[in-house]
């Protein structure tokens, strides 16, 4: 298929912004200047999206929906999927709660009710228990966002995935600190892991551990901090970080904890040469970052983050700025891309059953998508192989939504300076 019949090549701003302003909205017939009662109404794919739409991780479920509605309305705008005469698709929407059980069951619903392909549903344990459904239903899953290693592979078959693995986020999280260190010519000595009680925050955190201990870098992880997701309260947790003494703190985190874990640190003044995220929401959203404001300054996190310079990502993100107020993050702009990528494979497959679906999956090579990284491809696994992740960092700026910056790779790089150590959080 070419690229240009689900991307920007082709169409200016100005008619990205009319066709996709309102995201979640839909388009109206009459966009395309063709009466609705001159043409008969062409078949409707069904996409399921299950994701944390309630619960603890409703701001970035909410992100996802947005993220996924914004390409579908933007796909139907240009004429829906040509191969199978236009077809238009339709967003049928499950919430999670963040429940793994809640989201399989969400996920056969959307599959009873038509859906030819399912995507989502941001978490990794949501998405271990929808995959074994759809393997069992025999129904595509294409994870727009989820990390964890184990959710594909393993003799599935029906489980593909856009977003990058844990793998791949630690092997970025140790480069890019090294190269921190390396040049700031400050490396710290001791420090502490925290991390959500989940399946990503276990694995995440865990392998982090393991990938620090062969780096070479002399870090000693004098503790790890564990809580559950949803906490309300992390002055215990905080006490105990301080009392380990840690030059840094690698947080797991989402965004209600790393709100509460920022503020506390302040409250209890711990005293830090920096914020380091080896990969995980939570300090980079467009509300964490206004709620936190200069708290939140120079805490870096790597993370398979947007390409500010692809003209794809500058046109979506915005008609969803214009939408919503805010910018596409990682989340939601992988939400974006997700359904893209779908919208690319049922091209080429011209067909919703479900093996042609997958043999076009196999062959996938989007170029023009919105994210880091190369074209995307799936191995054997089922896994992106050109999904990469940057290094960002907070810093000031007058417009609160430029003041997430990629700092690293060069290619990439949105600001030249990279700050740390960094003033402590009561001396901002």
């Amino acid at each position: 298929m070419s690229q240009n019949k689900l991307t920007n090549k082709g169409i200016d701003r100005r008619t990205f912004l009319k066709v996709s302003g309102a995201a979640g909205i839909g388009v109206a017939a009459s966009t395309f200047g063709v009466p609705t009662l001159l043409r008969a109404a062409p078949p409707t794919i069904k996409i399921g999206s299950v994701q944390p739409a309630t619960g603890p991780l409703a701001v970035i479920g909410v992100g996802q929906r947005r993220g996924n509605q914004l390409a579908v309305d933007y796909i139907n705008a240009m004429g829906g999927i040509k191969s199978m005469d236009g077809a238009k698709l339709e967003l049928l929407l499950g919430d999670s709660e963040s429940k793994p059980e809640v989201g399989r069951s969400e996920a056969d619903r959307l599959i009873n009710g038509g859906a030819a392909v399912m995507t989502g549903p941001f978490q990794s344990g949501v998405a271990l228990a929808i995959s074994t459904l759809c393997e069992q239903r025999q129904v595509p899953f294409i994870m727009d966002v989820a990390a964890l290693d184990k959710v594909t592979g393993k003799g599935k078959k029906y489980t593909y995935r856009v977003f990058i693995t844990v793998s791949g986020l630690l092997n970025g999280a140790v480069k890019y600190l090294k190269m921190v260190t390396d040049m700031k010519g400050v490396m710290p000595k001791r420090a502490v892991v925290t991390n959500t009680a989940d399946a990503f925050g276990k694995g995440m955190s865990g392998g982090f551990v393991k990938f620090m201990e062969k780096s070479g870098m002399p870090i000693e992880i004098v503790d790890r901090v564990q809580y559950p997701l949803g906490i309300h309260d992390l002055s215990a947790e905080v006490a105990r970080i301080k009392a380990a003494k840690p030059d840094i703190l690698f947080p797991v985190s989402r965004p209600g904890d790393g709100i509460i874990l920022a503020r506390e640190l302040y409250k209890q003044r711990v005293e830090l040469l920096g914020i380091y995220g080896p990969g995980s929401p939570g300090w980079y959203e467009p509300d964490v970052i206004k709620d936190l404001d200069k708290l939140i300054y120079y805490v870096m996190v790597n993370v398979p983050w947007i390409n500010p310079n692809s003209a794809v990502y500058q046109q979506a993100n915005a008609a969803f700025q214009k939408a919503h107020n805010r910018y596409l993050d990682t989340n939601s702009a992988y939400a974006y891309t997700g359904i893209q990528v779908i919208g690319d494979i049922l091209e080429r497959a011209a067909s919703t059953d479900p093996e042609k679906i997958l043999a076009a999956a196999r062959q996938t090579n989007f170029k023009n998508h919105p994210v880091v990284g190369g074209p995307i491809q799936f191995n054997e696994k089922g896994d992106n192989t050109g999904a990469l992740t940057a290094l960002i960092q907070v810093q000031p700026d007058a417009d609160l939504l430029k003041r997430v910056k990629i700092v690293a790779p060069k290619e990439f790089a949105q600001s030249d300076k990279i700050v740390f150590p960094a003033p402590q959080l009561w001396e901002r």
